[in-house]
């Protein structure tokens, strides 16, 4: 029996190598169908898998940022993913004396272009909008960002790719 790490490295496999682990081409992610006539925004909007980020996105004040022609390519964390950060994390980066910081961390999980699954398993890092680069890594835990499993691929959007991530990274 293959373990959940085991699944999703070769599910990234599959999809870095341009294949459809799926019967259908749009994919569900949170619950709600993902449009890739949608930009980036409205995508993480229709997912219920990503209402912090949302929320935090809109606290920095960066939506018009994922809303732009792009291409962008987001590591979108879950709300699960922020759920592991130390308690009353999230709570203090939403303050408005926080914005700052915030908005290092959102953009530290944003690449200018677009940067397919089948470009991520190539690269060792990627330079961020933030200006710091993330390392990539693949193995037997799958494709993993920085510390950060990337649990689905190439969800497009009508300006970039999303690729969602277990954890959230930040930056060093």
């Amino acid at each position: 029996m293959r373990s959940n790490t085991a699944l999703r490295a070769a599910l990234f496999a599959i999809a870095a190598a341009g294949l459809s682990p799926m019967a259908s081409a749009q994919p569900i992610v949170g619950g709600a169908p993902m449009y890739p006539t949608k930009d980036i925004i409205d995508n993480a909007v229709n997912s219920a898998d990503h209402t912090t980020l949302v929320a935090a996105v809109k606290a920095a004040g960066l939506v018009d940022t994922l809303n732009s022609a792009g291409p962008l390519t987001v590591f979108a964390p879950t709300n699960a993913a922020f759920a592991k950060l130390p308690a009353g994390t999230m709570e203090g980066l939403l303050k408005p004396e926080n914005k700052a910081k915030l908005t290092a961390i959102l953009t530290y999980h944003v690449v200018a272009g677009k940067v397919t699954a089948a470009d991520v398993v190539k690269l060792k890092s990627a330079d961020t909008v933030n200006g710091k680069a993330v390392k990539i890594t693949t193995g037997d835990r799958g494709v993993m960002v920085n510390d950060a499993t990337v649990t689905a691929t190439d969800i497009k959007a009508s300006n970039g790719l999303i690729h969602v991530i277990d954890s959230v990274v930040l930056p060093k």
